[in-house]
C-alpha cells in the first residue's frame, strides 16, 4: 500500500505528524587484549525457542539496510520476518535474500503493527531516521538506527525522550564503539599509557566512485517504480529525480554530508575511548574539487574541534579529514597523542608507540662564553645528576583474533542483549546525539563560513558571534 493516494503529500506528512572495558592498569609489557565474550556466546551457543527468539524488520533495504540485517541474523536466536523500501526492486531483492515468504511493504507503518514485530533496523535516509524512530517506540518496537541518529540536532531530543518515556532499547549504528580494538585503546589510555592526550585526528581518504556515494541506479528507476511523494517527506518539494533516491548522500535536502556520513564515525569512537561528553567548538572548511555531479555537498571536507577539559580528560584538539578523491589511493587514520605517547587505531588492530619525556631538558651553550657554558653544566649537573637521553619509542601492537566476527557483529550482539536482559546498549539516544550534533555544527560552519559552537552536555547548537 502507498503511504499518498489521492491526498497531497503535505496532507499525509500532516496526518503522520500527528502520529503519535573496565580499565586496568596493567603494565604495558604485560597488557593482553581483553576481548569480551558475547552474550550469546557465553557458555556455549543457545538454540532459541519460539518464544524467546527476537525477530526484525527492516526499514530502508539499500546496501547498509541488507548488511545490517545479514549480520543480525548471524547471532543466534534471531529471525527477520519483514522488510520495507519505497523502490519496488528492492522489495524483491529482500524475498530473494530472506525467503519468499517474508512481509514487504513500501509502507513502514504497515511493519509498526505487526504483533510478529520485536525490532526494527532503520536504515532509511538521514532526513526520515526521528519520525521512523519515534513511530517505531512508540509502537513498542526495540530499534536500532543507523548514523547518524538524526539529521538535525534538535531533532534528537524527542528520540532521548521517547526511549525514556516507553523504555524501548535504542541502539544506534556506529559500530566503531563495540570493537575491540577500541575496547584494547579505551583501556590503555585510562591506565596512563600515553599521559594525558592533547590532540587526535582522523584521516579517511577515498578514490572511488562508489566510495564517493556514485551508487548504481536501477534501469527501471522511475516514478512507477519508486514511491517519490513519500520519500520526500518533510524535504522541499522537488520532482522525480533518481539521483536524488539512490544518490541521496550527495544531497542536503536527505542525508549530511561527509560530516554525517563518516565524521560521526569518529567522533563516536573518539568519544567512546576517552570518555567524553563531545567538543564545544567546531570550525570546517573544504570545497566540490572533483564531483561535479549536481551534488550541493563538498567532496573534501577538513574540520577542527576543541574539547574542553572535563573530569575524564584534559583540554585537546581534533582534526579531521575526508578527500573522496584521493590520487593517493584509500587512506585510513585514528591517531590519539599523549603526552607519554600515542595509539594508532587501523581496521584490524592498534600500535602504542611510547616515547617517554626525560626529566633532563638538556643544555644549548654554544652561543654564551665558555666560562657560562662551565657555569651552567656544573649547575645543571646538579639538578640532573643523573643525566637522561632521549629514549627511541617502545611499540606494542594489538592485532583482532583471527576468529574475531567484527565489530558491527558485535554491536548487534549488543543490542540483543539488552533486548533479552535490559543490559545497557552502548550507544543509546544521548551518545548518539552527542556524535550526531557536532558534526551538524561542522556543516553549519562549512556552509556559512563561521565557527560554531556546540553545547556538550544540554547537546545543543550554540551560533557564535
Amino acid at each position: 500500500m502507498k503511504y499518498v493516494t489521492d491526498n497531497t503529500r503535505r496532507s499525509f506528512i500532516k496526518k503522520l505528524s500527528a502520529s503519535a572495558v573496565v580499565a586496568t592498569g596493567v603494565p604495558l609489557a604485560t597488557a593482553s587484549p581483553k576481548v569480551a565474550v558475547s552474550f550469546l556466546e557465553k557458555g556455549g551457543r543457545k538454540n532459541w525457542t519460539a518464544n524467546d527468539r527476537i525477530r526484525i524488520a527492516v526499514i530502508g533495504t539499500g546496501g547498509m539496510g541488507i548488511g545490517d540485517v545479514n549480520t543480525a541474523l548471524m547471532v543466534d536466536g534471531v529471525e527477520v520476518v519483514a522488510a520495507c523500501d519505497l523502490y519496488d526492486g528492492r522489495l524483491v531483492r529482500a524475498k530473494e535474500l530472506w525467503g519468499k515468504d517474508l512481509f514487504t511493504t513500501k509502507d513502514y507503518r504497515e511493519i509498526l503493527e505487526r504483533s510478529d514485530v520485536d525490532a526494527v533496523i532503520n536504515a532509511t535516509t538521514d532526513h526520515w531516521h526521528q519520525k521512523i524512530c519515534l513511530d517505531a517506540m512508540q509502537k513498542g518496537k526495540h530499534v536500532y538506527c543507523e548514523k547518524p541518529m538524526v539529521q538535525k540536532s534538535e531533532d534528537g531530543h524527542a528520540i532521548i525522550a521517547m526511549q525514556k518515556k516507553t523504555g524501548k532499547v535504542f541502539q544506534v549504528g556506529s559500530q566503531y564503539v563495540s570493537s575491540i580494538i577500541h575496547a584494547k585503546a579505551k583501556e590503555l589510555i585510562a591506565s596512563g599509557e600515553i599521559g594525558e592526550i592533547n590532540f587526535a585526528e582522523a584521516q579517511i581518504d577515498r578514490h572511488s566512485a562508489r566510495g564517493a556515494w556514485q551508487y548504481t541506479i536501477p534501469l527501471d528507476a522511475s516514478p512507477q517504480t519508486v514511491d517519490w511523494d513519500t520519500y520526500l517527506g518533510q524535504a522541499p518539494d522537488r520532482p522525480w529525480d533518481p539521483l536524488r533516491f539512490f544518490r541521496w548522500r550527495n544531497y542536503r535536502d536527505y542525508g549530511t554530508g561527509v560530516a554525517g556520513d563518516l565524521y560521526v564515525h569518529m567522533l563516536s569512537m573518539l568519544h567512546f575511548v576517552t570518555g567524553s561528553k563531545g567538543p564545544n567548538r567546531v570550525m570546517a572548511t573544504g570545497g566540490l574539487r572533483y564531483w561535479k555531479d549536481g551534488r550541493d555537498v563538498p567532496d573534501l571536507h577538513l574540520g577542527l574541534f576543541d574539547y574542553p577539559e572535563s573530569s575524564e580528560h584534559p583540554a585537546f584538539n581534533l582534526a579531521l579529514r575526508t578527500n573522496l578523491v584521493s590520487g593517493g589511493g584509500d587512506n585510513f587514520l585514528f591517531r590519539i597523542v599523549g603526552s607519554e605517547g600515542d595509539i594508532s587505531i587501523g581496521f584490524t588492530g592498534l600500535t602504542l608507540r611510547k616515547t617517554p619525556f626525560p626529566k633532563d631538558p638538556g643544555m644549548s651553550l654554544n652561543s654564551f662564553p665558555e666560562a657560562m657554558q662551565e657555569a651552567i653544566r656544573a649547575d645543571h649537573q646538579k639538578k640532573y645528576p643523573a643525566t637522561a637521553s632521549l629514549v627511541g619509542p617502545s611499540e606494542f601492537e594489538f592485532k583482532v583474533p583471527s576468529d574475531y566476527k567484527g565489530d558491527r557483529y558485535e554491536h548487534f550482539v549488543n543490542f540483543f542483549d539488552s533486548i533479552r536482559t535490559g543490559k545497557p546498549v552502548v550507544e543509546d539516544a544521548v551518545f548518539g546525539l552527542r556524535a550526531s550534533g557536532p558534526t551538524e555544527a561542522g556543516n553549519i560552519s562549512y556552509f556559512e563560513k563561521k565557527i560554531m559552537g556546540w553545547d556538550p552536555v544540554k547537546m545543543e547548537l550554540v551560533h557564535q558571534v
